[in-house]
């Protein structure tokens, strides 16, 4: 049975490397540091599991058109269906936002920064990983 694949989307230097996590699990990351790398990658193989930064779009297009950083990834996606699941790491001020973005795309937990290895995997065998 082929490993399962987790996107790592980083856009936060407070992310945190979750690799160890991932490895133990048996499972295969992709790390991305801009969303146009991680929509080509789609290409290539798709991910099992997303997990990524929120980051909710105040004063820009966001707000108007856009949820938040990850719409235009997740409109990318919707062709190949929706067998994925999504974890975000939100801010606690930005928690009230990820309904809108849930109102859009499935999304399976939000965890509160700063998310430690420790918690991912408990949250990880929780979702049955």
């Amino acid at each position: 049975m082929p490993a399962l694949t987790v996107y790592s989307i980083i856009e936060s230097p407070f992310y945190p490397d979750l690799s160890q996590v991932y490895q133990s699990l048996g499972m295969q990351e992709l790390r991305f540091t801009s969303m146009r790398k991680a929509i080509g990658q789609l290409k290539q193989q798709l991910p099992d599991l997303i997990v990524a930064d929120f980051v909710y779009g105040y004063g820009s297009n966001y707000a108007g058109a856009n949820v938040c950083n990850l719409d235009v990834f997740l409109r990318s996606l919707e062709p190949f269906g929706k067998n994925y699941k999504l974890i975000l790491f939100v801010d606690k001020e930005e928690q009230e936002f990820v309904q809108k973005l849930h109102d859009l795309f499935p999304v399976t937990t939000a965890l509160l920064n700063p998310v430690k290895p420790e918690h991912m995997k408990t949250v990880l065998k929780e979702l049955g990983y």
